[in-house]
């Protein structure tokens, strides 16, 4: 009690420290970034033109277009989709508010109408489009389907959008005519023509070790070009790979067991007999491969290219009974046995009529057929078609849903053995010319005729029993003891020296970008992108990450910064640039002559001709592309010769030899036309683009933790 009572004497002291540690936590809070006043990253991926995308909503989208991508797509290309389509919208967005562009209700209803106008769920008795039908489906699923609601309501929303894209492209579009004068203009472009006669000195005749090019050179070139090298945050790394591969004694050990499949045994081991009977004597063959196997067994007739490549010619001339193996394919150790052999028609003939039934894959939303109710009208139709077979077309397009048969009466030209679902092979490949029957496929049943077969040769049925090549528990511990040792021992020693002393390859991964996701050679390696962006992660840690099939040790090399690419990266795209400007000018200070002839003989080279040149396409014939050097030839007048012209490959000299000048036209009319379909094509693919990079675009998705 005496303690309580100091407690409660004390209370005003403990409030004052309890604040004070509260105000110390938030202010550390604001100087390490933790605090809630920079949570915003936390809860907000980005932001565009001033609008948030919060963490919630893009991570519902992100779920939701998961799914419709499939499990193929990776969680980094799903959320980049999204992310794009929310840019979209926004920046779009943004132009349909200050425009004041909306999609009302009337409108909406008639997009609806549109886009459904086909679908037989909306449709009445005389085929039309049905409102009420809509309305009906809509409150059924607003009454009885949060999720299904949710949907509708997204599908809306992307049917206004689109609508409203198109509204303000056609707005754009409809401000952006091609006029006369314009359409006179691009009509001389590529009417006006002149022919030349010039002396290239081409930039190739000095080598490339008599221009020097500092870093300087390189620095200033990249500040007077800053727009070209601008460069978002990125990381260096390298990395040993460690794979979990099945070793030499593995292989062994999976080869030995196989054996035993092929010669039998009984053996008394451990008390008890241990009995398998040799591949070669049992008699229920998929039985026995089943349990034995780790591929299931393929009940099915092949010819010789059908059967593994690498061991074809020794398992076609078995007899039925004998075995072959073990042998190595496509990841696997084998054992072969030829169960049965007959002759098939390579190649066959038919004409169907499908009809199917709720739950066949071939089912559209109309089939109401039950699959009794189906096999009763295949039976009928059957019948019909056996009493008078010239019905079989009639019949085709009255009743069967394969579309891409129908044209062509019901009828498969010639397709060869094994290309059609196993149960509609086997009935034209084993049958005979003439039969007829329903057979019952995945996608319904089939009325089947068959009309031709040819050429008929030895097919076989081979039984397998397949080992996959895996490593051992003592590999896979060996392998991973080798990763760890190596993490460690990279820790004390240089990365590189390591690794050759113990003759693994380092491999670098230079410019990787936050957002990546792939590690060149080894796929989708999110993990390691995420650990060489973290803001703990200094140059020089090295971690040991688990891959599929193995272990990656990696080491972070060098953090960039956004801004300038750097004078080493840069370089490579600099370095031609710069050496072209250097030769260029050595070009101009050893030259004084002043005629095509004079030049051409002092750098040994020749005068060359070229015709029917045009500013539209601004390339001269033998030396390429010269935008500058046509435009130079247009302004001089015939009989002119000019300076030294810089170009992309050389340095020139030109004399205009003639001038063509343009057909006068009574009307620019089509010309102007023209323009205006080029103008109308540019906002189709620049528009959004010249928007975006308008827009103001925050990206924290790493920063949010969402990728």
């Amino acid at each position: 009690m005496a303690i309580l009572n100091k407690i409660r004497q004390k209370t005003l002291v403990l409030i004052l420290v309890i604040a004070m540690a509260l105000f110390a936590f938030v202010l550390s809070g604001l100087f390490d970034g933790s605090a809630s006043f920079s949570n915003k990253t936390q809860n907000v991926v980005g932001s565009i033109n001033g609008k948030d995308i919060s963490r919630e909503d893009f991570m519902q989208k992100v779920e939701a277009t998961q799914r419709q991508m499939g499990p193929n797509a990776t969680n980094t290309q799903v959320m980049n989709r999204v992310w794009d389509q929310e840019v979209r919208q926004a920046v779009l967005g943004t132009q349909f508010e200050e425009l004041g562009i909306t999609v009302e209700k009337d409108q909406m209803r008639d997009l609806l109408r549109t886009a459904l106008a086909t679908n037989p769920q909306f449709l009445n008795e005389a085929g039309l489009f049905d409102e009420n039908k809509l309305n009906e489906y809509i409150a059924n699923l607003k009454d009885n389907s949060a999720e299904g609601y949710a949907s509708w309501v997204n599908y809306e929303q992307s049917i206004a959008t689109n609508a409203l894209q198109q509204n303000y492209f056609n707005l754009v579009k409809a401000g952006l005519t091609g006029t006369l004068a314009e359409g006179e203009l691009d009509h001389k472009l590529e009417g006006n023509k002149i022919d030349i006669k010039f002396v290239q000195v081409a930039y190739s005749s000095i080598a490339d070790s008599i221009v020097k090019v500092s870093k300087s050179d390189i620095s200033k070139y990249i500040n007077d070009n800053k727009k070209e090298f601008e460069v978002e945050e990125s990381r260096d790394i390298k990395f040993v790979q460690f794979n979990e591969v099945a070793s030499v004694e593995d292989e062994e050990a999976i080869k030995n067991e196989l054996n035993t499949y092929l010669a039998g045994r009984l053996v008394d081991e451990t008390g008890r007999k241990d009995t398998i009977i040799a591949f070669s004597k049992v008699k229920n063959d998929a039985e026995y491969i089943n349990l034995n196997s780790d591929i299931k067994f393929n009940d099915r007739f092949v010819f010789k290219l059908g059967l593994a490549s690498e061991a074809a010619d020794s398992l076609y001339t078995l007899n039925v009974g004998e075995t072959y193996g073990p042998y190595k394919e496509a990841g696997y150790f084998k054992i072969s046995k030829l169960i049965a052999e007959k002759q098939i028609p390579d190649s066959a003939k038919v004409r169907h009529i499908l009809i199917p039934f709720l739950g066949s894959q071939s089912a559209t939303p109309d089939v109401t057929l039950t699959e009794d109710q189906a096999k009763e009208q295949a039976d009928s139709l059957l019948a019909v078609i056996k009493a008078n077979r010239s019905k079989f077309p009639e019949l085709v397009k009255e009743f069967s849903s394969d579309r891409g048969s129908v044209e062509n009466e019901g009828r498969y030209d010639w397709h060869p053995y094994n290309s059609m679902v196993p149960e509609f092979n086997d009935f034209e490949f084993e049958g005979k010319v003439g039969d007829l029957g329903v057979v019952k496929t995945v996608f319904g049943f089939h009325i089947i005729e068959i009309e031709g077969q040819k050429n008929k040769k030895r097919a076989v049925k081979v039984g397998t029993i397949a080992r996959r090549i895996e490593p051992s528990e003592a590999t896979t511990a060996k392998i991973f003891r080798d990763a760890s040792k190596f993490e460690i021992s990279a820790g004390d020693k240089d990365f590189e020296e390591l690794a050759k002393e113990s003759n693994y390859t380092v491999r670098p991964v230079n410019g990787m970008k936050a957002l990546d996701e792939s590690i060149p050679g080894v796929g989708n390696q999110r993990q390691v992108v995420r650990w060489a962006f973290e803001q703990e992660a200094k140059v020089g840690d090295i971690k040991r990450f688990n891959i599929p099939g193995g272990y990656l040790v990696a080491q972070l090399v060098a953090k960039h910064d956004a801004g300038l690419m750097s004078v080493e990266d840069a370089t490579a795209k600099v370095l031609p640039e710069i050496r072209k400007e250097k030769k260029a000018e050595l070009i101009r200070t050893r030259v004084s002559a002043t005629t095509l002839e004079d030049l051409a003989a002092a750098e040994n080279t020749t005068v060359r001709n070229a015709s029917a040149i045009n500013m539209k396409n601004p390339t001269i014939s033998g030396a390429g592309r010269e935008p500058l050097v046509v435009g130079t030839a247009f302004g001089l007048s015939e009989g002119e010769t000019s300076g030294l012209v810089d170009g992309l490959n050389g340095v020139y000299m030109i004399q205009v030899t003639k001038v063509t000048s343009a057909v006068e036209l009574d009307n620019y009319q089509a010309a102007a036309n023209r323009v205006e379909q080029q103008k109308s094509n540019t906002v189709n693919s620049k528009l959004f683009n010249a928007l975006k990079a308008a827009a103001e675009i925050e990206d924290n998705r790493a920063k949010s933790q969402v990728q």
